[in-house]
């Protein structure tokens, strides 16, 4: 039972908070940005101890920003002119610091939100959330509520047969930073996304014995193609994008298949937009593939030992194995009553450009699988939609 005091103190926000933001990654802090240049009282929940907690805590020393940062900003801000076209996961925290500072953003942190659901007698949504310190129970009752909780919220482990008896270590990817711990290891990283790809490449360039394991067909393109590729996009259809992209990607990578990684018959972009699977940015990874550096297996079958079974046949001794297979998002175990907004992984259903707009006040930011560039102007139209009503 939420205590009397802690009642009181809520009854008080309450009835000056018109919006609640769950969520403050880049996509929760760019709502609570524009929110407050229009003056839009609101409350920023936040179930960590810190903001953007996937970048300050949760991320490799080497991630960098593969679009330019001008497709990165956040709203009302820009990068610094010194900045590096690709900013590094440093400098990113950095803006970040000097974003919530310039905005005067204060997430309410430890805020776990257990259930949302519309009040249709009230004509709110009632938004229970546990205090992780103290374990109460706090509720919040607001006009309009904004989920941006972002595409990477909960890290995901597949099942995996003889895993626990893995004698080496096993981790997922938001606990790796870097490779200096495997130098001379035999390491398996499991999962070929963009994270998978550049930890294979981190593990290599310190001295690792690095395998791969790539199941299904990737597209490859350089920094350069892939914003080449969205510049494009605003001049062209997407079908004419993708042959483009598809026609470099083979003048500069020629056959990879030969060394394990197939292309897919549909386009690049075509698969992001359809299936929220992003093109491989490479920063590396290929050569090191290409001279055996890094090795591609098929897909896992089964470990016992510290021996690892391949869909083919064969086995493999590792020391260590690395999951980079992604998150889940637990949206649909806490929000009730949505059937339009969000789907049941957690990402948005509307076609663009309305997917960040639900029904009775919902919103979503960040969860169009379109990157920063999107929760910039989700975030945006949020603002503007909700000051439309008010």
């Amino acid at each position: 039972m939420t205590s009397q005091k802690a009642r009181k103190e809520m009854t008080i926000e309450q009835e000056s908070a018109v919006v609640v933001v769950v969520g403050a990654g880049p996509s929760g802090l760019a709502t609570s940005a524009c929110l407050k240049t229009l003056s839009i009282p609101h409350i920023l929940l936040e179930r960590e101890d810190c903001f953007a907690s996937i970048w300050k805590k949760y991320a490799y020393d080497r991630l960098h920003l593969h679009l330019v940062k001008r497709f990165c900003e956040l709203p009302h801000m820009h990068f610094p002119s010194d900045y590096p076209e690709y900013v590094p996961r440093d400098k990113f925290l950095r803006y970040l610091d000097d974003y919530v500072a310039r905005f005067g953003i204060e997430p309410a942190y430890g805020r776990s939100v257990e259930s949302a659901a519309y009040d249709e007698g009230a004509g709110k949504w009632r938004v229970n959330a546990r205090d992780v310190g103290s374990g109460e129970v706090e509720e919040y009752l607001c006009r309009f509520l904004v989920v941006a909780t972002g595409e990477t919220s909960d890290p995901f482990v597949p099942e995996v047969e003889g895993i626990e008896g893995f004698a080496g270590k096993v981790i997922h990817s938001t606990l790796y930073k870097n490779g200096k711990e495997f130098n001379g290891s035999r390491v398996l990283v499991v999962g070929s996304g963009n994270s998978g790809m550049e930890i294979a490449l981190d593990l290599a360039d310190h001295g690792a014995r690095t395998s791969i394991i790539v199941r299904s067909p990737v597209h490859v393109l350089s920094r350069k193609m892939a914003n080449l590729g969205l510049r494009l996009m605003k001049y062209f259809p997407l079908h004419v994008v993708d042959s483009l992209l598809v026609l470099l990607s083979k003048l500069v990578y020629g056959d990879m298949s030969k060394y394990g990684l197939r292309r897919p018959a549909e386009g690049p972009f075509f698969m992001k937009k359809q299936y929220g699977k992003y093109p491989f940015i490479d920063v590396g990874t290929c050569q090191k593939i290409k001279s055996g550096e890094i090795q591609v297996l098929p897909a896992l079958k089964r470990v016992e030992g510290n021996v690892v079974e391949f869909e083919d046949g064969k086995s493999h001794p590792f020391d260590a194995v690395i999951f980079c297979t992604g998150f889940k998002r637990s949206t649909s175990k806490w929000l009730k009553g949505d059937d339009y907004l969000l789907n049941k992984d957690g990402v948005a259903k509307p076609s663009y450009p309305n997917h960040w707009k639900g029904k009775k006040g919902l919103y979503c930011v960040g969860l169009a699988r379109s990157g920063l560039y999107g929760s910039a102007s989700d975030a945006q139209n949020v603002a503007d939609d909700i000051q439309s009503q008010l």
